[in-house]
């Protein structure tokens, strides 16, 4: 099967669903499929070069929205090569393109949400609703209705979508996402991470990593952590900040706890923070999935999260970790249990942590999934 996956970046800075793309990318090719990808990168940006498939960098695009007046004549013109188009994420000029470009041919079109369409954005950003309500009727609802189906990573982010607009119509189905497990040599991992953060050696703490952005409830984390009066455990807040009046807050709620602000950790780096973590913590008030969770327990390291990601029901189900409210009683009540846990609860989790990505999360499962619903049609 030739497949073309559209997607506004593949800059790993924005987050979002790129790793799990890579990563299906790369098992999709292990098993004789061809894969390649449009995007609104600049030609010349480093991460279109090193994404292992084919990309096609039609852009920049212009602002936020991402249009750009390459994009739709190069899918009317290529694809008949493609057996299918997969588009990751809505609201940008990339899923209209394709709607404008694949409706009323042959070349069937799925498209990922990625949780997009859930109703906390309207609630929580008022007057970006009302643009969405204008833009809906004759884009976005296009784009949902004439799909060959809407994949949805889970059973929560179905039901929540249907709650966005009153105007909607889908193909619906669940399919299995994930990433891949590391294969990193764990020690080495562990002390690459303690090279570059020698502070942290020999002590336990609390893992955020992610995108430090106000979605993600880092505050939040940061006012718990406080409130615990704790000083030999620390809380590593890992990830890229792209507003500066937020993380100039940040780091006001940070002055004088051990917290440390570590960037963007990638490669083995990344792997040897989850790894030694005592805990993984991630308070979102909103998230579709939350693939750092994968691979969190794809570490073995138990995770504290919010009930406000999707997929916290599988993650009580399997032992694997806690869930609260995603406030500041209940972050701290996480906090605050995990920090009287004992050593053989702790194991146990652990034990029950990576079981349960092997289980739902480990990336043969969602490509498995994913290929179901592309041969169905």
């Amino acid at each position: 099967m030739r497949i073309l996956r559209c997607i506004h970046s593949l800059d790993p800075a924005i987050g979002g669903p790129l790793e799990s793309v890579k990563q299906s990318t790369l098992v999709l090719q292990k098993r004789g499929h061809e894969v390649e990808i449009v995007c609104l990168d600049a030609p010349n940006e480093p991460s279109a070069s090193v994404f292992p498939a084919p990309v096609h960098a039609l852009g920049p695009g212009r602002g936020s929205y991402g249009y750009t007046s390459r994009l739709l004549p190069w899918l009317r013109a290529n694809r008949s090569q493609f057996d299918t188009v997969v588009v990751h994420g809505i609201w940008q000029y990339p899923s209209f393109a394709v709607w404008r470009a694949l409706h009323r041919t042959a070349t069937p079109y799925f498209v990922f949400p990625h949780g997009m369409l859930d109703p906390w954005f309207n609630r929580t950003y008022p007057l970006k609703r009302l643009k969405k309500l204008l833009y809906w009727p004759w884009a976005e609802y296009r784009v949902l209705r004439d799909a060959a189906a809407v994949l949805f990573t889970s059973e929560e982010e179905r039901l929540l979508a249907r709650e966005s607009f009153s105007l909607y119509r889908a193909r619906e189905r669940v399919v299995n996402y994930g990433t891949a497990a590391p294969e990193v040599d764990w020690p080495a991992a562990q002390e690459k991470f303690f090279t570059q953060f020698p502070q942290l050696r020999g002590r336990k703490f609390f893992l955020f990593l992610g995108r430090l952005a106000e979605k993600k409830g880092v505050d939040v984390l940061l006012r718990a952590f406080r409130s615990l009066g704790e000083t030999s455990r620390h809380l590593v807040l890992a990830g890229p900040c792209a507003n500066e009046k937020y993380r100039a807050h940040l780091l006001r709620l940070a002055e004088g706890l051990p917290v440390v602000f570590t960037g963007m950790l990638s490669g083995e780096t990344k792997w040897g923070a989850l790894r030694a973590a005592d805990i993984f913590v991630l308070p979102s008030h909103q998230e579709n999935f939350g693939i750092a969770i994968a691979e969190a327990l794809a570490c073995g390291t138990p995770v504290l999260i919010s009930n406000k990601i999707n997929i916290w029901r599988e993650v009580v189900a399997d032992g694997g970790g806690w869930v609260e409210e995603d406030d500041l009683a209940g972050v701290t009540r996480l906090l605050q249990r995990w920090r009287a846990v004992t050593p053989e609860v702790r194991q146990g989790m652990s034990a029950k942590a990576a079981a349960s990505f092997r289980r739902r999360f480990e990336i043969n499962r969602a490509v498995d999934s994913f290929l179901q619903v592309l041969q169905e049609g």
